[in-house]
This record gives C-alpha cells, structure tokens and sequence, in this order.
C-alpha cells in the first residue's frame, strides 16, 4: 500500500464533489468560554450518513474496475463506515455486503440497509466483525473495503481537512477523534502539506485504546475494546493509518 500524499487528495476531491456538499465549520461562544481559545467545529454531521467517511467510500468505490463491480463488495464496520460503503456502492450500482457486531447501532443498521446493503450479523465486537469479513471475502471473492488500510479511503476523507484550511487558514490546531486511525491520518497529510506548522491531535477512548498504544511503541498492537461509542470501537491498530500516524502525528491523547 503507498502512502496517499497531497495530489491524491486534490484529485479525491475532484471525484466526490458532484456526489456530497461541503460541509459548514462553526464557532459557539459558549465552547469558546469553557476552553478559552477561539474553537471551530467542523459539521461532518450535515454528511448524507451522518459522517466524513463518505467522502472516502466515494472515492474508493468509484475507481473499482468491472470485475470488482460485478464481484460486489464487502465490509466490516460499526456503522459509520459501512454507511459510507453502502452509500457509495448504491452510487455507482455495486452490491454492497456489511459485516456488524451483533449489537450493532440499529438506527445505523437500517440506514445500510436503506441504502440497498446486506447487512450480516457476526459477532460481539468489531473485531469478530471484520475477522469473519476476511473469511467472506477470501470464500466468495468480493472486493473487501478496509475500514483503514486503503489509500483511496484515506485521501478521501483528507478532504475534510481540505475545506476546513480553506475556511480558516489560521487554524494553529485540528483535534481528531481516532478509532482505526483513518481520519487522523487524512487530517495529518493535508494539514502537514499546507502548513506544517500546525498541530494535529488525535485522541482516542481510554476504553479502545489500541491505535493510541500502537502510536507510541511504533507498532501495532490490539487492546481490550469496551468503549459505547461505536464508531470509535476498534480493538486492533491499521497498519496504512499508523504508518502516517507515526511519520506526521504531532500528539496523541
């Protein structure tokens, strides 16, 4: 896998405009009184699956070649991720497969299945999840789509952080939340090209904590993951996502 850079970003762009809106970045006064620092939200909510890694299921699923459209696609997610795929695939005409843990959100659940998506139940985590993907997509020779280890993925949802320098070139820190990582590095190499100067934090759930361990002993490791908050429910590291992490990553909390 090579590492996205700046250019396949710009191009990701390009490809995900006609499908998604730019997203608004606010300011609250009252967040800006609790932390004593000017603070920017960027709306990633306003997203037609509630979250930014639709902008990296577009730019994925539309360069799939003939046989990876036909073959259809597969994915392990708790939900975020596999809106995206599912929104993605129903964009271009390709079958989309989801693997969820078994209490997976349900509000989430319906929404992929609402955007055309199998949805297959394995499983009391993430990682029995995606472990049972793997199995699938070797069986029937889908085209599995990493929730981390995917170029085109990763320079997709770097267009977040694309927008976001855009509409406020002086941003001097971008706070990110991290489950496998996928976002923090998209965010790592926009920021880093533009203004390297700029500080970029990821913080990551005391309750799944294996990207923020991988991060500081320079290898991956897997970690208990107990954490409710589903989309940041990973028990095992990303290789693509903690090769950036580890070369751009200024902290990790």
């Amino acid at each position: 896998m090579e590492k996205p850079d700046i250019g396949d970003v710009l191009i990701a762009r390009r490809r995900i405009q006609p499908y998604i809106r730019r997203t608004p970045m606010h300011t609250y006064p009252a967040i800006n009184e609790l932390i004593g620092a000017e603070v920017y939200v960027k709306h990633e909510n306003y997203q037609p699956t509630g979250a930014f890694k639709v902008r990296g299921g577009i730019n994925l699923i539309s360069q799939l070649d003939d046989k990876e459209k036909s073959n259809g696609v597969i994915s392990a997610s708790t939900g975020n991720h596999g809106q995206s795929v599912a929104f993605a695939a129903q964009l271009f005409g390709v079958k989309a497969r989801i693997v969820v843990p078994e209490a997976a959100n349900p509000g989430k659940v319906a929404a992929m299945r609402g955007m055309g998506a199998e949805v297959i139940f394995h499983g009391e985590r993430f990682d029995d999840a995606r472990l049972h993907c793997e199995t699938l997509a070797a069986e029937h020779g889908y085209r599995y789509v990493h929730s981390g280890n995917e170029p085109m993925l990763i320079a997709g949802v770097a267009t977040e952080a694309l927008e976001m320098l855009e509409d406020e070139p002086a941003l001097d820190v971008i706070i990110v939340p991290v489950g496998g990582g996928s976002g923090a590095a998209g965010v790592c190499i926009s920021a880093n090209a533009i203004n390297p100067k700029i500080r970029v934090i990821g913080v990551q759930s005391e309750a799944a904590p294996a990207a923020y361990e991988s991060w500081r002993a320079k290898r991956l490791v897997e970690r208990p993951d107990t954490t409710f908050a589903e989309g940041l429910a990973t028990g095992t590291a990303f290789a693509l996502p903690q090769e950036i992490l580890w070369e751009r990553l200024k902290e990790f909390v």
